[in-house]
């Protein structure tokens, strides 16, 4: 599938944690790793489990950063 999203990275699902509305994904890439919070029908939709090779997109109109 190909998108206009510059931030694109692939990585393994570590934990996935389900909840009644939405659902917790932690994907390990080279950088570290990254949770993401998706719909629980989303997760159900597509299949996630650990071990699965997923594509993570990062699309965001604002980022933030503090300091102490």
């Amino acid at each position: 599938m190909e998108l206009s999203a510059r931030n694109q990275l692939t990585g393994t699902v570590q934990n996935v944690k389900s909840g009644t509305v939405m659902a917790e994904i932690s994907v390990n890439v080279d950088a570290g790793q990254i949770t993401a919070a998706i719909t629980d029908s989303s997760r159900e939709r597509l299949g996630l489990k650990d071990g699965d090779q997923v594509s993570v997109i990062i699309k965001a109109t604002e980022v933030m950063i503090a300091t102490p």
